[in-house]
């Protein structure tokens, strides 16, 4: 299971370093992707992004299609170095607005990296909200 937070820079030639938790749990090579409801990136191992894709893979026709499209053209499969970094592209820099310093997040089966700004925004508004009270509204 993926968890904890951890702060780390981007460097000038667009790499992160993944902290060796993460690393141990996503395996040698995974797969980077932009969220699709935030300003972040999703990190998942290959076995938790064949599960992410697999119910897509099951709708029909052009909903199909475009959906994997849009998840698979801009995600990476990626490898960390013997320093335990992985080179992000630009377009997944950008989604992100990731400048030098980020945040990587565990939440379960996959990680997210954060800018430091969105990333703090989020957590403030997460705690306005107030997750007991979203938790409730769940019955949980």
């Amino acid at each position: 299971m993926l968890s904890g937070e951890f702060k780390h820079n981007l460097d000038p030639k667009n790499r992160i370093f993944i902290p060796a938790k993460h690393r141990e749990e996503l395996g040698e090579t995974f797969v980077v992707s932009k969220s699709i409801r935030e300003r972040c990136l999703r990190v998942y191992s290959m076995a938790e992004w064949d599960a992410y894709i697999e119910p897509i893979k099951k709708l029909d026709g052009k909903d199909k299609d475009r959906i994997i499209r849009a998840l698979s053209r801009n995600a990476a499969q990626v490898s960390a170095d013997s320093q335990g970094r992985i080179v992000l592209t630009p377009d997944l820099i950008l989604h992100a607005e990731l400048e030098k310093n980020a945040v990587i997040v565990g939440c379960g089966g996959y990680a997210e990296i954060w800018s430091d700004v969105n990333y703090a925004a989020m957590v403030e508004e997460e705690d306005l909200v107030g997750m007991k009270d979203l938790l409730e509204s769940y019955g949980l």
